[in-house]
C-alpha cells in the first residue's frame, strides 16, 4: 500500500464517505491539477538509533494541498489508484520529496516509500533515478526504497529480486514496511533479505502491557540478527513503549512520542531524550545478538509449552500430558515465577505402582513436582549453561530445563536443542574462524562491521598490523613468527570489552579491532604498551632485545641489524552519517594504518579530520576485507 502516511497517520479528508458523481469528479479535477502543477508538499518523520541516541535518518512523507480534499495521503492514493494514476502520482511524490530532502540537506538516511510495480518500470529505473540524484546532490547510498504494497496486489518474487538485486548494486538499499501486518510481508522479507524492516505499529502500540506483543517483538528481532536485518519500530507513542524496545535490543524506533512529521524536521535529539535512550538502552544485551559474534543465549532454546499452577491437581497434569502427546515437561509457575517442574515419565512411574492414582490423583501437583530444577536467565550464554549442565546431576542433564528473564518465567529449553546449537557454533566457527587464533575470520568481519553500520551505531574501527614481521618470520622460522601472531591476538582479545568490542584476524599479521567501548583509546594503547612487554618477554636479552633487534645474515650473507617487530593501529571513528559501506570503513581503516606504519616502533594513529577523502569511494564491493595487505 503506497499510502505516504507516516507511521502514526490515520485517514483524514474531507469529505470522506461522499461517493457521489459530482464528488469523485470534483476529486480527480484536483489530482489532476495536482499532477500539472505538482502542489505537493513533502514532509518528514525522523527515524533513529535507539542505541546511540542519534537521528539515523528520515521516512519521507506527502501531503496534499492543505485547502483541497486530498490532503491526506489515504484519500490522494484512493482517487489516483481509481482513475489508474498511482503510478504517476507516486513518481510524483518520490521527486518532490528527494528535492524537499536535499533542499533542507538532512543527515542520514531517506526512507522513500515505493510500490515494487514502480521498481519494475523503466521510467523508474534505478538509471533514471541516479541521475536525478546526481542532479540534486545525493549519493545512492543513502537511499533506502521503503517497500509497499496494496494487500490484495501479488508479485513475481523472481522478477522482484532481480529488480531488487540491481538497486541494490548501484548503492540503494532495501526496506519492507509493516512487517507482520499478514504472511505476505514476511514472505517478502524471506525472499529479499532487505537491510531494514519496519513492524507493524500493531504490535509496538501497548508493547509494554501485552505479553504476546512482546514475544512478538523478541522473534521477530531474533529472525533480523540472524538474516543481517535491522529492525525499525513504527508507531511508537509512549515513554513505556520507547523503554520496552531500547531494553530489548530493538535498534530503531520511528513515531510520536519520538517526533511528528514537520515540513522542517528536528536534526537532531535533546540531551534529556539521549539520557532516555541511554537508561534504557543495553549495549551488553544487544551486542549479544549478531550471529557475526557467535554470542548465542539460552533465549535461543526458548520454547512454549503449556504450564499448570501449583494448586492443579495430579490428575489434571496427567490430562495435560494426554492432550499434548510430544509433551516431555510442564512447568509449574504461580504469579510468573517458576517453583519446579513435572516430568511426563515421573509421573508415570509414580502412577503406575498400585493405589497411587486413587491416594494421589485429587491431590495438588505440587506434592510430586521437582522443586529444584535447572533454572538458566535468558542472556545465559550457550557454553556457560553446557558447563552448568555438565556439571550437575545426571537426572538433570537429561532433563528439560526452565529459562527465565531476571527471574520471571518465559519458557523450557532442552538438552538436546542445546546440543544442536553447539554443534552449529562449532561448525561456524571452524567454518569462519582464522585457524591460527580462532579469531573470526573475514566472513564474520563483514557480517558484523555491516551490522554496526546498519544499526546506525558508533563505534571506533582499528586495523592492526605487525611491523617488521617478515625478516623476523624469515630468520626465526614460520613457528616463531605464528607464536608472535597468536601473542598479539590474546592481548587484543583480553583488552576488548568482551560484550561490546569485536576483534577479527582478517588473516597473516592483520588483525581488525571493532570498538564500542567508549574508553578505546586507553584500550589501543595498553594494547601497545603489552605487546612491548610481550617482545620482551619472548626475546630475551640474551638475543638482543635490549638493542630493540637483532643481528642476523641476509638473503647475501651479510650481516644485518633487524628491528623487533612491533604494532601500528590505525584508528577511524565511524559515523553511520559519513559510511555507506562496509568497503568504505576498509578503505579508510587501511588509510589510516598506512599513516601509523610512517612511524617507527608501536604507534598509533586517529583519523580525524571531518571532511573524509574517502568519501567518494565506491560503496559496492563484495568482500571488502579479503585478506592481509601484502604490500604494507
Amino acid at each position: 500500500m503506497v499510502s505516504y502516511s507516516g507511521s502514526n497517520s490515520a485517514p483524514a479528508s474531507a469529505g470522506a464517505g461522499d461517493d457521489s458523481g459530482s464528488t469523485d469528479t470534483a476529486r480527480l479535477s484536483c489530482l489532476e491539477r495536482i499532477l500539472e502543477t505538482r502542489r505537493l508538499d513533502a514532509v518528514f518523520q525522523p527515524i533513529i538509533s535507539l542505541g546511540k541516541g542519534h537521528i539515523l535518518g528520515y521516512e519521507g512523507l506527502i501531503r496534499g494541498p492543505l485547502d483541497g480534499p486530498l490532503h491526506s495521503p489515504v484519500e490522494l492514493f484512493k482517487v489516483a489508484r481509481a482513475n489508474n494514476l498511482a503510478l504517476e502520482v507516486e513518481r510524483l511524490c518520490c521527486r518532490v520529496i528527494l528535492e524537499r530532502y536535499a533542499e533542507l540537506n538532512l543527515p542520514g538516511k531517506l526512507f522513500l516509500n515505493v510500490s515494487p510495480m514502480a521498481l519494475e518500470l523503466s521510467n523508474f529505473s534505478a538509471a533514471t533515478i541516479l541521475g536525478f540524484l546526481d542532479e540534486i546532490g545525493i549519493e545512492a547510498g543513502r537511499i533506502v526504497f521503503e517497500l509497499t504494497e496494496h494487500p490484495h496486489t501479488g508479485h513475481d518474487y523472481d522478477a522482484l529480486r532481480e529488480v531488487v538485486a540491481r538497486y541494490r548494486r548501484m548503492g540503494f538499499q532495501i526496506a519492507i514496511d509493516d512487517v507482520g501486518e499478514g504472511f505476505s510481508s514476511l514472505r517478502r522479507w524471506s525472499e529479499l533479505l532487505p537491510e531494514y524492516i519496519k513492524i507493524d505499529m500493531h504490535f509496538i502500540q501497548g508493547v509494554d502491557n501485552s505479553p504476546v506483543k512482546q514475544q512478538f517483538i523478541r522473534s521477530l528481532n531474533d529472525i533480523a540478527h540472524k538474516a543481517g536485518t535491522v529492525i525499525v519500530a513504527e508507531g511508537v507513542e509512549t515513554e513505556n513503549e520507547l523503554r520496552f524496545l531500547a531494553e530489548n535490543g530493538i535498534a530503531c524506533g520511528q513515531g510520536f512520542y519520538i517526533a511528528h512529521p514537520n515540513a522542517n524536521p528536528m536534526t537532531a535529539l535533546s540531551e534529556d531524550f539521549k539520557k532516555l535512550l541511554a537508561n534504557g538502552w543495553s549495549v551488553k544485551h544487544h551486542m549479544k545478538m549478531p550471529p557475526a559474534r557467535g554470542g548465542r543465549s539460552a533465549k535461543t532454546l526458548l520454547r512454549s509449552v503449556p504450564v499448570v499452577e501449583p494448586t492443579f491437581t495430579n490428575n489434571q497434569v496427567c490430562d495435560v500430558f494426554a492432550e499434548y502427546t510430544d509433551l516431555h515437561t510442564v512447568p509449574v509457575v504461580a504469579s510468573g515465577k517458576p517453583l519446579g517442574i513435572i516430568t511426563r515419565t515421573a509421573l508415570i512411574e509414580r502412577f503406575a505402582r498400585p493405589y497411587q492414582r486413587e491416594l494421589y490423583g485429587k491431590k495438588p501437583c505440587s506434592m510430586f513436582m521437582n522443586d529444584k530444577p535447572l533454572v538458566a536467565d535468558k542472556d545465559t550464554s550457550l557454553q556457560q549453561l553446557s558447563h552448568i549442565l555438565v556439571q550437575a546431576d545426571q537426572h538433570r542433564l537429561i532433563s528439560d530445563f526452565i529459562i527465565t528473564d531476571e527471574g520471571r518465567y518465559l519458557g523450557i529449553g532442552t538438552s538436546h536443542d542445546l546440543l544442536r546449537e553447539l554443534t552449529d557454533m562449532q561448525i561456524d566457527a571452524a567454518r569462519y574462524a582464522n585457524p591460527l587464533t580462532q579469531l573470526p575470520g573475514n566472513v564474520p568481519i563483514n557480517q558484523h562491521l555491516d551490522y554496526l553500520l546498519q544499526s546506525g551505531l558508533y563505534f571506533c574501527a582499528c586495523y592492526v598490523d605487525l611491523d617488521s614481521f617478515k625478516p623476523f618470520n624469515d630468520v626465526f622460522g614460520y613457528k616463531k613468527g605464528d607464536d608472535i601472531i597468536q601473542m598479539t591476538g590474546r592481548i587484543l582479545s583480553s583488552l576488548a570489552d568482551a560484550d561490546s568490542d569485536f576483534v577479527g584476524h582478517i588473516g597473516g599479521d592483520d588483525f581488525l579491532v571493532m570498538f564500542q567501548s567508549k574508553d578505546w583509546e586507553q584500550r589501543c594503547n595498553a594494547i601497545l604498551r603489552e605487546f612491548t612487554v610481550g617482545m620482551a618477554q619472548y626475546f630475551d636479552a640474551a638475543r638482543g632485545s635490549d638493542l630493540g633487534g637483532y643481528y642476523a645474515k641476509d638473503r647475501r650473507g651479510n650481516r644485518q641489524f633487524y628491528a623487533l617487530p612491533s604494532l601500528s593501529i590505525g584508528v577511524i571513528e565511524v559515523d553511520p552519517l559519513h559510511f555507506d559501506s562496509v568497503h568504505q570503513i576498509s578503505v579508510a581503516a587501511a588509510q589510516a594504518k598506512t599513516q601509523a606504519k610512517k612511524t617507527l616502533g608501536n604507534s598509533m594513529f586517529v583519523e580525524r579530520r571531518k571532511h573524509r577523502p574517502w568519501a567518494s569511494v565506491e560503496p559496492y564491493s563484495p568482500s571488502p576485507f579479503h585478506g592481509p595487505d601484502m604490500s604494507a
